[in-house]
């Protein structure tokens, strides 16, 4: 397949770049617990060393594992210290770049993520990522749409790509379409080539025919299982956590099919039931590549694939943010808004 290159020239701010302040603001939390916790704070300022870049956050990814992290589970084992910030997604401007990490000059619009084990660090207004770990922006997005791709579209990339293997005439469900990862993997489904069928709530079906989706269902009014089978592959956003969705995402599939749990620590919990039932099943953990981003920028720069970004916080709002992230819900991302592009 070919993309066309990005468009690089706009991406370099050519003023020379104001004096790094010793000091930030972030949204930090001083222990786990509800949103509540999460509060405005002013923190030391990180330096890069020789393999990162010190980027000046304009936006800000809000995930689940946030929200997990932040309540004491996903994450927060590699929690050194408190207080301690949340955000893993960022979109913003090179600030500092040490000679070893040319390929983002100082100037440079670059988004990206943050790698696990970390704890986060985006919900600040600067953030040191390693330089593979980091992209250019694509020139079409403004830094809050794309504070919204990193996590979820690698997610969805190695999900549907990586894992999946999506290809024409491929048979996929995907449950929750319409969620931060959802969105990206319906669209990356279709792209590939392969027949999607999503789950989501009554209010977005429309919107997941719009992404690709050929077959969708309302999980409300709907069993999955009545209606869909002999899929090649489960992509499963939902899980056991709220019911029995990805027990029943078992029996959609064909002899041989592939189930995919994305909730953290999931897998171990249908391997024996896929075996008796004759499927396989695997898991999938994100890491940050900014390689594959490039390539996610081209698509988003193409208009391939898209990123939808539902509501907007500023940085001060963090735990309203994930508030809303956990009511659910959610078309797309959330974001929170740091600082000026």
């Amino acid at each position: 397949m070919r993309f066309r290159p990005l468009r690089s020239s706009p991406q370099i701010v050519r003023d020379d770049p104001p004096a790094i302040p010793a000091e930030m603001s972030a949204a930090v939390f001083d222990a786990v617990g509800d949103p509540g916790v999460l509060h405005p704070a002013t923190i030391p300022t990180p330096s890069p060393v020789l393999s990162e870049v010190l980027v000046r956050v304009v936006a800000a990814g809000v995930n689940p594992i946030d929200a997990k992290t932040r309540a004491g589970g996903g994450v927060s084992g590699a929690i050194t210290h408190y207080p301690s910030t949340l955000g893993f997604d960022f979109s913003g401007v090179v600030v500092q770049s040490p000679y070893e990490a040319h390929p983002f000059p100082v100037g440079t619009e670059v988004f990206g993520m943050v790698p696990f084990p970390r704890s986060g660090g985006t919900y600040a207004e600067y953030v040191v990522v390693p330089t593979l770990s980091v992209a250019r922006k694509p020139v079409s997005l403004s830094h809050v749409e794309a504070a919204g791709v990193p996590l979820a579209a690698l997610t969805a990339w190695g999900l549907v790509v990586e894992t999946a293997h999506a290809h024409e005439g491929q048979r996929i469900l995907i449950h929750a379409g319409s969620g931060g990862v959802g969105h990206f993997a319906v669209q990356l489904a279709a792209y590939f080539g392969a027949h999607v069928t999503a789950t989501g709530s009554a209010a977005n079906l429309g919107w997941l025919r719009e992404l690709g989706a050929s077959v969708v269902i309302d999980y409300a009014t709907t069993r999955f299982e009545d209606v869909v089978g002999d899929v090649d592959v489960v992509i499963d956003l939902v899980g056991n956590v709220h019911d029995d969705t990805g027990t029943r995402s078992l029996t959609t599939l064909r002899p041989g099919g592939l189930y995919i749990p994305v909730p953290t620590g999931a897998w171990p919990e249908y391997a024996d039931a896929a075996a008796d039932a004759g499927v396989r099943t695997t898991s999938y953990k994100v890491i940050p590549d900014g390689g594959v981003l490039a390539t996610i920028a081209r698509l988003l720069e193409s208009g391939a694939v898209q990123v939808y970004v539902d509501r907007v916080f500023p940085l001060a709002d963090a735990a309203e943010a994930h508030r809303a992230l956990e009511r659910g819900h959610t078309r797309g991302k959330i974001v929170l808004s740091v600082g000026e592009a």
